[in-house]
């Protein structure tokens, strides 16, 4: 095995109507004054919120609101939250949606907690939080991970720039995940979701150090698991063994689990962003719309993990001559089923119309922070290889 470190201390209370348990948690934390956080209508419409609102009523613990988070989380309504929570003297975070509330939750929290940072300098790699505000989640989307994970990203309006930033301090406390949630979420949300928790699977898999057979084992367990409930997901909303497993696939995706011991690649991540960045599409679509393209650019950096793949997720059968072809295999099989979602294959499905030179050129060198980084592990990529991935997925 070689050398790790995991921690995860994020508490996961999983099951139907576990939403209502909300208020006695966020008590056990010593909360005493929550931001309720959320996005849509969804949330009031359904009578979540009032469920909510009633169990922190019958602790009570007080409340205020803010709704409005939209998919890529923008930086003003971060800031709008951070002065409402200044203001109001709240100490806890209740983060009630998918990834991007409970990013943005994140963000608001962080800066609370560091008055004298201003919150973007963070996700500029300008400033370094010391302590974060508490977050508490209530999952209404099974798709990012960020409900257990270290990360969150937050899209600046000015420049349009999408950042994310890792660090324990905003591990949430507390997860309530009840699959019956999700029975109502867009067939396009759902399928999206799907890719964003295999994508998290993926880009730890293919990893330049390697070694932890229980971590492919899990790695690939999941990413299984993920394909078959996934198909039934989009067959039957309703089915909740398949949310059930669809939803605790998407945390332990993203809690490091899948990825012990490897140094994970994130390549197609960070390609996705700066498309999201600038035509803010949703991150699964995006992901679906680069990752093959990505897989294909680096496949010969290491032929025989790609194959592993292939024979271990996909059950295609090892090529007694040419191993490559085995992986290019595994590429197209994933891609066969991001096209069985509905999920775009490539940018002009993914709707943003035929990308100009100049449009490439523009997010290959925000992607590598104009020359200061290098992206991904497998195959570190400069500026100048994100622009071929990009001219590849163009089409």
């Amino acid at each position: 095995m070689k050398s790790f470190e995991f921690y995860s201390p994020t508490k996961v209370i999983f099951g139907k109507g576990i939403e209502n348990q909300v208020g006695k948690e966020i008590k056990a934390w010593g909360g005493t004054k929550v931001m309720l956080h959320f996005g849509g209508k969804s949330a009031k419409k359904s009578g979540l919120l009032d469920r909510i609102e009633r169990s922190l009523q019958e602790a009570g613990i007080e409340y205020i609101s803010l709704g409005g988070v939209v998919p890529n989380p923008r930086l003003s309504l971060v800031r709008e939250g951070i002065e409402l929570c200044r203001k109001e003297k709240v100490d806890f975070l209740l983060a009630v949606g998918g990834g991007s509330v409970i990013d943005s939750a994140k963000a608001i929290a962080m800066a609370l907690a560091n008055s004298a940072i201003d919150v973007w300098d963070i996700y500029a790699g300008k400033a370094q939080p010391v302590a974060c505000l508490p977050v508490g989640v209530v999952l209404t989307i099974a798709a990012s991970g960020s409900e257990t994970s270290n990360s969150s990203v937050i899209t600046n309006e000015e420049g349009w720039l999408k950042k994310g930033f890792n660090d324990n301090l905003t591990r949430p406390k507390f997860a309530l995940m009840n699959p019956e949630l999700t029975y109502s979420l867009p067939t396009y949300q759902t399928a999206a979701g799907i890719v964003d928790i295999m994508m998290h699977t993926i880009e730890r898999y293919f990893c330049s150090k390697k070694g932890n057979e229980l971590t492919d084992r899990i790695a690939e367990q999941v990413l299984r698991n993920t394909v078959r409930y996934g198909k039934i997901c989009m067959e039957d909303p309703g089915n909740y063994k398949a949310r059930s497993e669809i939803m605790w696939s998407g945390s332990i995706s993203h809690n490091h689990l899948t990825g012990l011991g490897g140094d994970p690649d994130f390549s197609g991540h960070a390609i996705e962003h700066e498309l999201g960045g600038m035509f803010d599409v949703t991150h699964g679509a995006g992901l679906a719309a680069v990752w093959c393209w990505w897989a294909r650019y680096v496949v010969k950096n290491d032929i025989n993990r790609f194959a592993q793949y292939a024979i271990n997720v996909w059950d295609c059968v090892l090529d007694p001559i040419d191993p490559e072809i085995t992986a290019m295999e595994g590429i197209k099989k994933t891609e066969e089923f991001f096209t069985s979602l509905d999920m775009p294959i490539n940018l002009s499905q993914l709707g943003v119309g035929k990308l100009t030179d100049a449009q490439i050129e523009e997010m290959a060198n925000k992607c590598c922070n104009f020359g200061k980084r290098v992206v991904g592990t497998l195959k570190p990529l400069k500026a100048e290889d994100i622009k071929k991935i990009y001219h590849m997925a163009n089409n």
